[in-house]
């Protein structure tokens, strides 16, 4: 399935535009895309997307998941927990086979790109099953594990060979927006999901998640670049512009993921049967 996007996003009265049909990539050093901060806001957002009978479950139980507990706990799957594609063909990746052995048929060194999509996939199959044993720890368990999952998905330099800008000298960029601008937003990150809305097809929607994600990317980089174009150095300075240039990206990629990890959890919900949670 191809998905095809133009966005804009207006910088100090200049127009960055993006026009993309598709795009998949990975992810540097740490393995997760985002810092712990931005995984419990968006799973505590998360939270509140879903439906009122499911929602009051997890109101209820909310530090009881792992990432949101008093001690938190974000499990990283290593070198999996990412998906460099364009190792493997150029974009726009039109062919781009939809399911992992189709992958490693067509192309025998795909073992070196990552997993992350199929994390998501084989994440989502063990939330269904836990809703159907009615065991509330997996179920808490696999819901944080799989929301942050897909919030790594929505980071454009998740999906990107460049995913440090060591390719166009704006090396340490990973750092940077997936973590320590969060950080320097702090209470000024105001995200704004959607409700979660049930799935027809989850494993198709994760191309979907791919291609929308990666339109981005570009837009990532040039604005990065213009916060720090006159500036000594990644100071508070270039944070400040930072926050004027990618914020609103910032924002965006971030409300997407809490409304979709919601989506997740609702539908994985719906498809064990609705079962009644304590």
């Amino acid at each position: 399935m191809a998905v095809s996007a133009r966005r804009t996003i207006h910088r100090d009265g200049v127009a960055v535009v993006a026009l993309a049909t598709v795009g998949i990539l990975s992810a540097p050093g740490a393995a997760q895309a985002w810092g712990p901060a931005v995984h419990q806001e968006v799973t505590s957002r998360a939270i509140d997307t879903l439906p009122k009978g499911l929602k009051s479950f997890y109101k209820d139980h909310r530090l009881e998941l792992p990432s949101l507990s008093v001690e938190p706990d974000i499990p990283d799957e290593g070198r999996d927990r990412r998906f460099t594609v364009d190792k493997l063909m150029r974009f726009p990746f039109w062919d781009l086979p939809r399911t992992e052995a189709e992958l490693k048929a067509k192309f025998p060194e795909a073992g070196d790109v990552g997993r992350l999509p199929w994390l998501i996939e084989e994440n989502y199959a063990r939330l269904v099953e836990a809703f159907k044993s009615g065991d509330k720890e997996k179920i808490l368990t696999e819901s944080d594990r799989l929301a942050g999952l897909v919030t790594d998905l929505h980071n454009p330099l998740a999906l990107a060979e460049n995913s440090d800008g060591q390719k166009t000298e704006q090396h340490g960029l990973w750092v940077r927006f997936g973590t320590r601008l969060p950080e320097a937003m702090e209470k000024r990150l105001k995200l704004s999901p959607d409700a979660a809305h049930l799935l027809d097809d989850p494993k198709a929607y994760l191309m979907s998640i791919v291609n929308m994600t990666y339109v981005w990317l570009d837009n990532l980089l040039y604005a990065d670049e213009l916060a720090r174009r006159g500036k000594s150095g990644y100071t508070e300075i270039y944070y400040e512009a930072a926050e004027q240039r990618l914020g609103p990206l910032l924002r965006d990629r971030l409300s997407q993921a809490a409304g979709d990890a919601g989506s997740y959890w609702y539908t994985a919900w719906t498809a064990a049967g609705r079962p009644e949670l304590k």
